[in-house]
């Protein structure tokens, strides 16, 4: 489901540029930041880069690109 949402034409901007450096839509960049930016408030101790790491890894689960690991 989707719904309109009123977002700065600044924000719009920028969304554009950092869009495609990793290829995304407009939208899709801006549903990025939302994503990172709720889980930074959920857990402010985490930096942006274990962030990442987590949600790609939640990615390649939902993908099944997932393989166990082997410690040692």
């Amino acid at each position: 489901m989707t719904n309109a949402v009123r977002v700065s034409e600044d924000l719009v901007k920028e969304a554009r540029i950092f869009s495609k450096i990793d290829k995304r839509s407009v939208t899709g960049q801006i549903e990025h930041w939302a994503r990172i930016g709720k889980c930074a408030e959920e857990n402010p101790d985490m930096t942006y880069s274990l962030i990442k790491e987590i949600l790609i890894g939640i990615a390649e689960i939902e993908a099944s690109e997932s393989s166990e690991y082997t410690f040692g």
